[in-house]
């Protein structure tokens, strides 16, 4: 009787040990339940979180950046401006981006990002705006300024006239490069007007913006350099010294737009708006600025 059930006791066992090493084989593939459930509500939980109107999980994930590409004469006001404008709008944050207008339409015309610009110069605006690439709806003059001639602040020059720049007291004079600073063409045009461009353009230092025209006089390494009367306005270490006639130079007009591939033309628009509003032309002013049409 024995020797009959062995043979079926064997077999009986290998079945089993087959069918055990099966179980085991599918739990090892299989994905555990508890590691399923606590993914997949998580992943909801993240992507509702990005979605849902009203419930942000990370304000600053929510927050819409700007960029601003200005010319460099207004970073002074607009660097007043921005915390104000994202006090009121917090879900906004707006970078400045401060050169030449020149410089800034170049870069604008190469596909940099931006998504508004305020130029110095209608000229810069134009090109681009000549390109499609400016919101014809949203562009108007913003500001206009004056060209004067300042000197350092402990000068003894005063009263001085264009003719009196040919003298020896005046041994550098500092310009904006006029083929990109707004204010560089405007005191070229100055000085042809007055027939003295050629004959001062040995005593001529160029500078890549006009800020860096009030750095030379500012530091004494000029006697005298063309600026805007805003940038006087600012700068302590320097004198106006002349006001240049507006009718030797054109409108010295600042020009702003929302711009054609702005990222986010929304919120582009929201702060080209605030520009023209009472509370930034008060600052505007308060740097020496006059409002447009006013």
């Amino acid at each position: 009787m024995t020797a009959k059930l062995k043979p079926c006791l064997i077999t009986y066992m290998f079945l089993l040990s087959l069918f055990l090493l099966v179980i085991a084989g599918c739990a090892r593939n299989s994905p555990p339940g508890n590691a399923s459930a606590t993914s997949s509500p998580a992943a909801a939980s993240s992507n509702s979180a990005s979605t849902s109107p009203g419930k942000p999980a990370d304000s600053a994930s929510e927050q819409t950046e700007l960029l601003v590409s200005a010319a460099a004469s207004l970073g002074e006001a607009l660097k007043e401006l921005v915390p104000k404008f994202q006090a009121a709008h917090p879900d906004i944050a707006v970078r400045l981006n401060l050169a030449s207008s020149g410089s800034l339409q170049q870069q604008i015309e190469q596909g940099a990002p931006a998504d508004l610009f305020v130029s110095a110069g209608a000229k810069q605006m134009k090109a681009l705006a000549d390109k499609q690439l400016t919101q014809s709806d949203l562009t108007k003059t913003l500001l206009t300024n004056d060209l004067v001639l300042v000197v350092p602040a402990d000068s003894a020059a005063s009263a001085v006239t264009a003719e009196d720049l040919t003298g020896s007291g005046f041994a550098k004079i500092a310009v904006g490069q006029p083929e990109s600073v707004p204010a560089g063409m405007y005191a070229q045009q100055f000085l042809q007007k007055a027939g003295l461009w050629d004959t001062l353009l040995p005593k001529i230092v160029f500078a890549k913006d006009v800020r860096q025209v009030l750095t030379y006089v500012a530091s004494g390494n000029v006697e005298a350099g063309l600026v805007y009367g805003s940038d006087a306005a600012g700068e302590p270490k320097v004198k106006v010294a002349m006001q240049v006639d507006p009718s030797a130079h054109d409108p010295i007009d600042y020009p702003a737009a929302v711009l054609a591939e702005s990222a986010h033309p929304e919120q582009a628009k929201v702060f080209y708006d605030y520009l023209f509003t009472q509370e930034a032309g008060e600052v505007f002013v308060k740097y020496g600025f006059k409002l447009a049409g006013k």
